[in-house]
């Protein structure tokens, strides 16, 4: 064993590597934390639209090679904190039938943990977080503890937009957030001025920065920016990692470790593994069953936006909406597509980007544009709809013919919505124009069907010919190698993820620090 060995080599600075690098460090365990991008600080965060595409995806690219598109700088983050240091913080759980659609519905796949498994780490993070809402008023919320925050306060978008669901006999509650509304364990609380995508610089919305990667700091685990992971390495037999090799500065270095975890985000998690082809692995480590980079899955979206006659006070609130709407969740409800759907109302909106106000109009130019502006930004009113995506085998991460600046290969992506998922989306966008003009919009239209997280890729499972990690992320192959993240799941239900991830990251984590002397 060489000087510099570790006990636990993280790759990736993300939200899973931060629950596993607090809990690790605090079990004793030397822990290491490699990321590819630049270091983040709550001070460099700006209220800003040129920053917020900073926190996006840096080089080297991705080859998107569709039909369909992930909108992978959409979902990705570069940099420490990764893509959870934008995300929007809505944190619904997954449902007890999300883990069975096999069994249940003879769809997907089953999870090889149920929901009850699960629920005590839901539990434990969000006290641990400080998530807020109001379990009492969700739509069938499977069992849980209530929330340790109240709800964030409600402004007039989202109270006019309630009202459409109303008449169509559709509940709303409040989004179970994790975003502050009152100070929580040393952190301050949310100014409710909708710019969690820029990152938050007053610690109100949780992400690594302020949660866990403090208090992996805490008890001693080391946190290296700008050194990206090329290759987990393996002992002569191709049984146990040994280590990862990294370029840091334009530098190839090695680090050794007793155990890897790769965190990554969920296109680069498999790249890496494909690049840590060898001679006992030849189509990547951790492939023995063919499905690495597969099943590769994301949440088709879509926006649907009003014009109203009153001020809807559009720039109040948090990026990711004030209130949710759950009453499609059940998978056999009154729809003709399969699968789960939640609407997400009132989001906080800014002049222009992707999801501002210029973009819900892109056909429009020059006066046009500036007569629809001056109108939009006091009374449009939005909402959106995530529906959930099926596992296919074509959808997946493979290596590209392009390579990165150091000779690698890049990830490819393949990608198409399944059926599924492209007809729920149709439904919510006829549906959402209802909702809008029963709300009293003058005007009413929906976007583009676009793409929000992105899971799949490494999925886990009880059989080792069809998955390719246990339920702790545990690699099938290689015992002393890991997996965090939402490139674990082996079904997207249609719930936000990173409240999923959290819980999954803490269960490993646990079983790691307990079982160390077998792994």
């Amino acid at each position: 064993m060489s000087a510099d060995q570790v006990d636990v080599l993280i790759v990736g600075a993300g939200a899973a590597s931060s629950v596993m690098a607090a809990r690790l460090a605090e079990a004793g365990r030397s822990v290491l934390v490699l990321e590819a991008g630049p270091e983040r600080k709550l001070e460099d965060l700006y209220s800003s639209q040129i920053w917020a595409r900073r926190l996006k995806w840096g080089s080297p690219h991705i080859a998107d090679k569709g039909p369909g598109s992930i909108w992978f700088n959409f979902n990705a983050g570069h940099g420490v904190g990764g893509a959870a240091i934008h995300h929007y913080a809505i944190w619904p759980r997954f449902r007890p039938e999300d883990f069975r659609e096999q069994t249940l519905y003879g769809k997907g796949c089953d999870w090889p943990l149920s929901y009850d498994e699960l629920r005590p780490y839901y539990d434990l993070v969000q006290a641990e977080v400080g998530v807020a809402g109001d379990a009492a008023t969700e739509a069938d919320r499977p069992p849980g503890d209530p929330y340790p925050l109240p709800p964030a306060p409600v402004f007039a978008q989202a109270l006019v937009l309630a009202a459409g669901f109303a008449a169509l006999g559709l509940r709303t509650a409040p989004t179970p957030m994790a975003i502050l509304t009152q100070p929580y364990k040393g952190r301050n609380p949310c100014l409710w001025d909708g710019w969690c995508d820029a990152g938050c610089p007053i610690g109100a919305l949780a992400n690594p920065l302020v949660v866990y990667f403090p208090h992996a700091l805490k008890h001693g685990a080391r946190l290296q920016a700008d050194s990206r992971v090329t290759r987990v390495l393996t002992d002569a037999k191709g049984e146990r990692a040994t280590g990862v090799e990294y370029m840091h500065r334009g530098v190839r270095r090695t680090q050794r470790a007793k155990l890897v975890i790769i965190a990554a985000f969920s296109v680069e998690t498999p790249r890496i593994l494909l690049n840590s082809a060898t001679t006992h692995h030849p189509h990547g480590l951790g492939n023995g069953s063919g499905t690495l980079g597969r099943y590769l899955m994301g949440h088709a979206s879509v926006g649907v936006y009003g014009m109203f006659a009153q001020d809807m006070q559009n720039h109040l609130g948090v990026a990711g909406g004030q209130l949710i709407c759950q009453d499609h969740f059940p998978k056999r409800g009154n729809r003709a597509a399969f699968g789960s759907l939640q609407w997400a109302l009132a989001l906080a909106l800014k002049p222009n980007d992707l999801l501002g106000i210029a973009m819900s109009r892109a056909d429009l130019f020059g006066a046009e544009l500036d007569t629809f502006m001056r109108r939009a930004a006091r009374n449009l009113g939005n909402m959106v709809a995530i529906c959930e995506d099926q596992p296919l085998a074509d959808n997946r991460v493979e290596l590209a013919a392009e390579t990165d600046p150091d000779g690698l290969p890049l990830a490819q992506v393949v990608y198409r919505p399944s059926d599924e998922a492209a007809a729920l989306a149709q439904e919510a966008g006829e549906e959402g124009i209802k909702i809008m003009k029963a709300a009293g919009a003058q005007e009413a239209w929906k976007g583009p069907v676009g793409c929000q997280h992105i899971m799949g890729g490494v999925r886990m499972g009880s059989d080792p010919a069809s998955s390719v990690t246990d339920s702790f992320g545990r690699v099938h192959d290689v015992h002393n190698l890991f997996v965090a993240g939402p490139s674990l799941f082996p079904t997207s239900s249609s719930s936000n993820i990173t409240f999923t991830v959290h819980a999954l990251a803490a269960r490993a984590a646990q079983f790691i620090a307990s079982h160390w002397q077998g792994l």
